[in-house]
């Protein structure tokens, strides 16, 4: 089992603890796109199939060109694997002049046996509590400042996602359910875009290709990329601490 670090943003995590987001799709990045052939899903691995040291390969989703015989590997991982989720964040504001890194040691040098600070959540305001061992969670007087999720360190993480399943399909195949499975419902930021809709189409698809778009940019559906498709489940998800 791996454990890899993956970037939410405030409604990811918000529909990740509500237990509406089970899924989540992120563009593969191709190392190119030669003409002579094309891109497809594929698996490798699998009965008789070893790694490079004798230990069985299973099989697992993937993508190949057609021509170069490029193969890809989902890099969030596969079944088994973990991602832990990196969210924006605050410590105390007593903390501010000091980097992730540096407030992990000092917490060290105070005598924990793991890095740990007074750390607020921005998606939610939950600050953190008994999930790092304390019976009361601490109170932070004076949240600091806002930490983008990209700098957010292992120990501070309070959210981690066993992966359950792993494939790759184009971004415009999501269908109802998938969408619905992307926690749209939680991201009324998507649902006031207003978008041209084709006939049929139903409202979360809509709200998810609003979605992407709002991350990626205007035009980023209609590029259609590919995506992994990456399904999870929360291994604990934390009660809420948030003060009022």
């Amino acid at each position: 089992m791996k454990e890899r670090p993956i970037l939410f943003n405030g409604a990811m995590v918000r529909a990740v603890l509500a237990g509406d987001k089970t899924q989540t799709r992120r563009a593969v990045k191709l190392p190119h796109n030669n003409p002579l052939g094309q891109w497809e899903p594929t698996r490798v691995g699998g009965p008789g199939v070893r790694f490079s040291d004798g230990t069985p390969a299973p099989a697992q989703p993937a993508i190949w060109h057609t021509r170069t015989g490029d193969a890809l590997l989902c890099p969030y991982g596969q079944p088994g694997d973990c991602l832990w989720v990196r969210e924006a964040f605050r410590f105390a504001a007593s903390l501010d002049r000091l980097s992730p890194n540096n407030v992990g040691e000092k917490a060290l040098d105070a005598g924990y046996n793991t890095p740990w600070a007074p750390t607020q959540f921005e998606a939610d305001g939950t600050r953190a509590g008994a999930w790092h061992g304390f019976d009361t969670p601490p109170t932070i007087t004076t949240p600091g400042k806002l930490r983008p999720g990209i700098h957010m360190p292992r120990w501070a993480c309070r959210l981690v996602l066993e992966i359950t399943r792993v494939r790759v399909e184009r971004l415009q195949a999501i269908n109802h359910m998938d969408a619905l499975a992307e926690g749209v419902g939680l991201n009324p930021s998507a649902a006031d875009l207003t978008m041209t809709t084709s006939a049929g189409e139903s409202m979360p698809r809509v709200m998810f290709r609003a979605l992407w778009e709002q991350i990626n940019g205007a035009g980023a559906w209609d590029g259609n990329p590919w995506v992994w498709v990456v399904e999870f489940r929360p291994l604990a998800v934390p009660q809420s601490n948030k003060e009022q």
